[in-house]
């Protein structure tokens, strides 16, 4: 059983910069890919970017490449977000999530474990 626990979203002018944490808790928590989708209000839980269990790989969605940092540090089992030239479409819940898997890592039903969100709120 692995628990997710995000932090670190608020209300930030578009533009600015946010940086979200994610802390894992539970064993073997450090093994795992891990994910950041969001959803923004009346649509979908959409994909954001992952990183591999090493984090020897990242992949992001096109909407945030460049803009967007993931990171992790096993040591402190804990993933981050960095999120740079915020826009007011990137206002969403952003949730982590957890997968052994890879190749299917942009697909939400491959991740067992979810944190419960922290919201980011970017105006215009």
């Amino acid at each position: 059983q692995v628990q997710l626990v995000e932090s670190g979203g608020r209300l930030v002018q578009a533009g600015g910069s946010l940086r979200l944490s994610c802390a894992a808790f539970g064993p073997s928590s450090s093994t795992y890919n891990m994910a950041w989708f969001r959803q923004a209000p009346g649509k979908e839980r959409g994909f954001v970017a992952a990183i591999s269990w090493q984090a020897a790989t990242t992949y992001y969605a096109d909407s945030v490449k460049g803009r967007f940092t993931i990171s992790r540090d096993n040591a402190k089992n804990a993933v981050y977000l960095q999120m740079n030239s915020l826009k007011p479409e990137d206002t969403a819940v952003y949730y982590c999530a957890a997968t052994k898997q890879w190749a299917t890592i942009g697909n939400e039903d491959e991740h067992v474990y979810w944190g419960q969100g922290t919201q980011v709120t970017v105006s215009s």
